[in-house]
């Protein structure tokens, strides 16, 4: 545990839970409103998973290689990416401002067998109860919420020294508007229109200027970008849409 600190106001945006709690019974379907996520999972798990065991000094051939390692997955909605880290051998916290996407993460976890820690609550709330973590993930959330600086903040707030955080999200560009909104949500119908709101989007300078205050530093940047013709996302160095940063905290 850290010392408790204070943090003052509310990353929760009411508009946007309740948006996502709408949705909620669909996010273990493969098909459904979740269907970008899904195969977005694969290229995000596969990312965190080979700079752990990097940092950490872990054996990457080992069956449950993230043995040993506490997570905690800020705004984790139905568990996607909490489900297999915790099969990888990590102990899992996941939060979530939406019980009724607790719900669902805490049910489909205890019908798989899998010990995941849920709880409906938000980063200030947890790092102002001393809370810490070798690994804090903030993934696909950072455009969801209502003050950006309190919650990088009080997440970066809960890694441990020698930590690394995550963070991925989309870019605010005009071809993020182009494919993030106008074609996922309007064209292809990926996603139900509105999911998205261009404004919210936040660039990796402004990520950046808000956890320079915390001490953490950044160690790798990196764009995910989607292949229509093989349906896939793969790393990228075109970081305009979809990208991932991770920092670390000094040891």
């Amino acid at each position: 545990m850290t010392s408790q600190t204070t943090f003052s106001g509310s990353t929760v945006d009411e508009a946007e839970v309740a948006r996502f709690s709408a949705m909620a019974a669909e996010w273990w379907s493969p098909t459904g409103k979740f269907r970008p996520l899904h195969k977005f999972n694969p290229t995000r798990v596969k990312y965190i998973r080979e700079k752990l065991v990097a940092q950490f000094g872990l054996d990457p051939k080992a069956q449950r290689p993230l043995e040993g390692l506490c997570i905690l997955d800020i705004g984790c909605g139905g568990g996607l990416l909490c489900e297999p880290l915790c099969r990888m051998g990590a102990e899992v916290t996941g939060v979530d401002a939406s019980e009724t996407n607790i719900g669902i993460a805490s049910t489909h976890a205890s019908e798989n067998g899998l010990d995941i820690t849920y709880e409906a609550t938000t980063s200030e709330s947890l790092a102002a109860r001393g809370e810490s973590y070798d690994v804090v993930l903030t993934m696909e959330v950072v455009e969801h919420v209502a003050d950006i600086e309190l919650f990088l903040q009080s997440s970066a707030s809960m890694v441990k020294p020698g930590g690394l955080m995550f963070v991925a999200t989309l870019n605010r560009t005009l071809k993020a508007y182009a494919l993030a909104i106008v074609g996922a949500e309007y064209v292809l119908r990926w996603l139900p229109k509105g999911t998205h709101q261009w404004e919210k989007f936040v660039t990796p300078d402004e990520l950046e200027r808000a956890l320079y205050p915390t001490g953490l530093t950044v160690e790798e940047r990196t764009g995910v970008t989607y292949n229509p013709l093989k349906d896939s996302w793969s790393l990228s160095s075109d970081m305009d849409v979809n990208y991932m940063i991770y920092w670390q905290k000094p040891a």
